[in-house]
């Protein structure tokens, strides 16, 4: 996370909590875990190995796809987007989803291992958030994230998506 996300907490302790069973049974849960991950990885008595590409920003599309693949043949399983990554004027979000799976492809072809990449597909507006995420699924990308920005409404939706498409959804709490 951020260095300075929790500047203004010192100490925290939960002590207890509780919910209401009728808001609750409201709640779906996560569509898929970590069992269903991965199962998609194919990766199993060990822990995942990711990185989100740093920098963060300022990259072009084509040299983000390199820091991609340079990362997963080097032996990260995944990579991702960070929050602050969308779709600035020197690398919009088309061409750093092309680029991005360029390098998780070339990257298994090297290992021979399944490898990932956590597409930020937050915008906007809905229609620009599902646009992104049919084409990071038309690519072949298994999961997507979105920011917490976004709105508990939008959150549910891409939600709803995400389930319908069979595609794992990835919250980031920046």
């Amino acid at each position: 996370g951020n260095v300075f996300g929790f500047k203004a907490v010192k100490a925290l302790r939960l002590e207890d909590m509780r919910i209401p069973v009728a808001y609750l049974k409201t709640f779906q849960g996560p569509a898929t875990g970590v069992v269903v991950e991965r199962e998609r990885m194919d990766k199993f008595g060990r822990p995942f190995l990711g990185a989100t590409v740093k920098p963060k920003l300022g990259l072009s599309g084509k040299n983000y796809g390199r820091v991609v693949y340079e990362g997963l043949k080097g032996g990260l399983d995944f990579l991702k987007d960070d929050e602050n990554i969308n779709s600035q004027p020197f690398m919009r979000w088309k061409e750093r989803f092309l680029y991005s799976m360029e390098g998780v492809n070339r990257s298994i072809a090297a290992t021979g291992e399944i490898k990932g990449h956590y597409m930020n597909v937050t915008a906007a507006t809905m229609e620009d958030m599902y646009e992104r995420a049919e084409f990071a699924k038309q690519l072949g990308t298994v999961i997507i994230m979105i920011d917490l920005v976004i709105g508990y409404t939008a959150i549910q939706t891409m939600g709803v998506w995400a389930r319908k498409n069979d595609m794992i959804l990835h919250l980031h709490r920046a």
